[in-house]
């Protein structure tokens, strides 16, 4: 996915989907962890509180999905 950069006030933000952010249970004014990885022009977020997140079936393997209907 890309995103564009945008300026808020003096400084410069990148927004996170909504979707995303209802998915971890994010909200506006919860605090992040930053950590910058400069060598590699990345910046990771981490987000206190965030519940996991489940794997899309078709990141799952063969057979995977079928394993998955059977134990429910």
């Amino acid at each position: 996915m890309d995103k564009k950069v945008i300026r808020t006030g003096n400084s410069l933000a990148v927004t996170v989907p909504a979707q995303f952010a209802a998915g971890l249970g994010v909200r506006a004014g919860d605090f992040v962890k930053v950590r910058a990885r400069e060598d590699k022009g990345e910046i990771v977020y981490s987000f206190s509180g965030a519940k996991q997140l489940s794997l899309p079936e078709e990141f799952l393997p063969k057979g995977a999905k079928q394993r998955k209907k059977d134990s429910a």
